[in-house]
């Protein structure tokens, strides 16, 4: 091989390091933003069954029964 095909083969390789250690660090960053995504999801669940059983005690504490049912 010459030197020219050397250097070229040298850069390519430089060049796909850099690529994998970029590949490497977005993985971390998308399992991070599954990982909080997941969260967030469990907690906006938990916050509208709380809301629900709000709601619905609220409903019943105003719509009182009428006389004849009591």
């Amino acid at each position: 091989m010459d030197n020219a095909t050397i250097d070229q083969l040298a850069r390519i390789e430089a060049a796909l390091a850099h690529l994998e250690h970029q590949y490497d660090q977005l993985n971390k960053v998308v399992v991070e933003q599954g990982r909080s995504l997941a969260k967030l999801q469990a907690l906006q669940h938990q916050i509208s069954q709380a809301l629900d059983g709000i709601e619905l005690d609220r409903v019943r504490s105003t719509n009182s029964k009428p006389p004849h049912y009591q």
